[in-house]
């Protein structure tokens, strides 16, 4: 009898049922928190914004959206630290060697989503100790100005950047702001060694700081190719500007942009409960409409976006990431003096 009731008890505890009656529970006492605040770097700010009202409407909670590059949101959130202050409730970078100090400095509070196992399995479990999880996706790709530079004529792999013809002509950010950019400067030097930077330089880019900043050079015909981000390159094309996006053969490079909480937040609650909005349909769907990549398997892929079974795809580790775009950063403003 005893066994059977212990049977009993186990599954109803890991039923769809418990685990809703956990989610209302959790919905409860988010409201009486009401609000938290949310730095990010995973989307343009629009993006941003558009998730965080999402997320009011469902729930009635406000969120405070802090939209910055991945370096200046990680400088913020160390200066809070230093400061000893708790304002930041939900840290959302797109540089994974964020999560790998924070991590091992104690800075984070462990949760696992409920919603975790609807998401694809592709972006499921990257912390197996269950501190930080994969909140979006995204992909630096060749960029190009149509209207400047016909699609036989655009850039077909990485290398192609360097080609003389581009002098003048390329925009790609700056890896000390950008997560994406410093992902992708680590991936070019683990493909082609530091040299490609130098030959880069020669070619004189015009550097920005967000990866974002490339669409805004490449719209103002001010550059024609651009180390970009496909999903702000796709939804500035889809607004009828002159871009679109070469997936190059050498691989296009995979942005894993994970999501924490901060330990000894003001609204655990509202945070929690924000992370398991994050893997909703919903939320996927304001992600598809802003061309990110979907977590949800339901929702389908960005117009003019492959999915990511067709493309080559290449990815730093955590640990090469942690280590390397500190490095690279210096190597960077060594060579183009910025």
């Amino acid at each position: 009898m005893r066994l059977g009731s212990l049977a009993l008890a186990l599954a109803l505890a890991f039923s769809p049922l418990a685990a809703r009656a956990d989610l209302n529970a959790l919905t409860e006492a988010a409201k009486k928190e009401g609000e938290l605040t949310w730095y990010v770097a995973h989307y343009t700010s629009e993006g941003a914004e558009d998730l965080g009202r999402g997320f009011t409407e469902m729930y009635g909670i406000k969120v405070n959206v802090v939209r910055t590059t991945a370096q200046v949101a990680y400088q913020r959130l160390l200066q809070d630290i230093k400061n000893n202050q708790t304002i930041c409730d939900v840290f959302s970078s797109t540089d994974l060697g964020h999560y790998a100090r924070l991590k091992a400095e104690g800075r984070f509070d462990k949760y696992v989503p409920e919603n975790t196992p609807k998401i694809s399995e592709a972006f499921r479990n990257f912390d197996p100790d269950g501190y930080f999880h994969t909140t979006a996706a995204g992909l630096v790709v060749l960029t190009y100005n149509t209207a400047k530079v016909k699609a036989e004529d655009a850039p077909k792999k990485w290398e192609d950047l360097l080609d003389i013809k581009w002098k003048g002509k390329v925009s790609t950010g700056h890896p000390g702001f950008s997560g994406y950019v410093g992902t992708w400067v680590l991936s070019m030097k683990k493909l082609y060694g530091w040299q490609y930077f130098d030959k880069l330089e020669k070619n004189k880019p015009q550097i920005g700081r967000s990866i974002n900043d490339t669409v805004t050079a490449l719209n103002a015909g001010e550059r024609q190719v651009a180390a970009g981000a496909d999903g702000s390159t796709l939804f500035s094309a889809a607004r009828g500007n002159p871009l679109a996006v070469s997936y190059p053969s050498d691989g296009s490079v995979l942005i894993i942009s994970p999501s924490a909480i901060m330990k000894g937040t003001k609204h655990p609650n509202a945070a929690k409960l924000f992370m398991e909005y994050l893997y909703t349909i919903e939320a996927s769907k304001i992600n598809a409409k802003h061309f990110g990549i979907p977590l949800r398997p339901e929702v389908p892929s960005p117009p003019g976006a492959k999915p990511i079974s067709e493309i080559k795809i290449i990815r730093p580790t955590v640990a090469e990431v942690d280590k390397g775009i500190p490095e690279v950063i210096e190597q960077w403003r060594d060579t183009f003096g910025n």
